[in-house]
């Protein structure tokens, strides 16, 4: 049966509009209890929380429970990679940011069409592979967010070094064109890899489903979260063998826990339901961002493009008439980033959006609904 994890993407934080506020009293009340329900397994990276996640985790975990007691997973940033000598550079400085000897997991990150030639080029597989053999890696994998056939080219060449793959895997990408969660489930399961399933909610899209649907599930589930429904899909896919969960609060945790603690995968009946409710979502959603925020680094205007569509989609999804009410906020953030309109369309957003959105016609979009006066 599957575990949970807990993914350190998207941490409290103090101040919302500033991604290195990490709430560390609230972390650490989270760490405890996660560890007190039964699950060890985390996972972080180099980028996450604009470099500052590996050493929160150091300090909330780490520092406070013996090594022992969990699992700590990291990755090889693929797109800062400059020679082979960097890659040894980052490992060591990860380790230190974590306050750890080895990582019981590790990951490339994100081997896609964009950073395989790096990888291929730098032999990071092979330098990872050295890194096990001396102990300082106990398992090894990759992240991918890509099509079925490239994953499968990757597992061609790489097969003997990769234990794990990290894929995104939920209720609404399981058929998609685009992410193909469920053709790449199937081939892991044909080289007999397992999954650890990262955006098993979408982003949080997946908890705040609309109101049809969350009527749905709670007829047919009383007491159950719309997140649980995700949790359960991703968790009941029999090549998986870990779930991993953004937890912003402990009440995202204490649902967690719940559902992955006695794991019922979704039944017959449930899965009817489930497809009933993917064609609502899908009709309601404009913008199919998760907010993972990887669009923002190389942002030369700084655009706060997560936030920007996460308003749009609810502008769109509860219209009004005259100005819209969600153009307030819109406003607020343009004080301290730049507006959608100010976009150069450089395209490295799009360079590194694992949904592959098109960011730059869609900012358009944005500002001909949120600029207005």
């Amino acid at each position: 049966m599957a575990d949970l994890g807990f993914g350190l993407m998207r941490l409290p934080l103090r101040d919302p509009d500033d991604q290195t506020s990490i709430d560390m009293e609230l972390l650490k009340k989270m760490v405890d209890e996660f560890l007190a329900a039964g699950f060890d397994y985390f996972d972080t990276a180099y980028y996450y929380h604009r470099n500052t996640s590996e050493a929160a985790i150091k300090e909330a975990l780490v520092e406070r429970h013996p090594r022992g007691s969990f699992r700590l997973a990291t990755k090889m940033p693929m797109k800062l990679l400059e020679s082979r000598e960097h890659q040894e550079s980052i490992f060591s400085e990860q380790l230190e940011n974590c306050g750890v000897e080895y990582f019981d997991c590790y990951l490339l990150h994100n081997i896609c069409r964009s950073y395989y030639p790096t990888a291929e080029k730098l032999d990071t597989f092979r330098f990872l592979r050295e890194r096990k053999e001396e102990g300082r890696i106990r398992r090894l994998g990759f992240s991918i967010h890509d099509d079925a056939d490239f994953l499968e080219r990757v597992l061609e060449r790489h097969v003997e070094d990769t234990e794990v793959v990290q894929l995104q895997v939920n209720y609404l990408d399981w058929d998609s064109l685009e992410t193909q969660a469920g053709r790449c489930c199937e081939v892991c399961e044909s080289y007999g890899i397992p999954v650890i399933v990262m955006e098993p909610v979408k982003g949080g899209a997946l908890a705040n489903v609309p109101a049809e649907v969350a009527e749905m599930f709670g007829n047919t589930t009383p007491g159950m979260s719309p997140a649980s429904w995700a949790m359960r899909f991703a968790g009941g896919i029999g090549c998986v063998e870990t779930v991993l969960s953004g937890m912003t609060d402990m009440d995202q945790m204490m649902d967690n826990i719940r559902t992955m603690r006695d794991l019922r995968p979704l039944d017959d009946h449930e899965l009817e339901v489930l497809e009933r409710a993917k064609g609502i979502i899908r009709s309601s959603v404009a913008v199919p961002c998760t907010g993972c925020r990887y669009c923002v680094d190389d942002c030369p205007k700084a655009i706060a493009i997560p936030e920007f569509f996460s308003i749009y989609n609810d502008a769109v999804g509860t219209p009004s008439k005259g100005l819209p009410p969600q153009r307030f906020y819109y406003l607020n953030l343009t004080g301290i980033h730049g507006k959608a309109s100010d976009c150069i369309g450089c395209g490295r957003c799009e360079e590194s959006c694992p949904q592959h959105l098109p960011i730059r016609e869609l900012l358009k979009d944005v500002a001909k609904r949120l600029e207005v006066y």
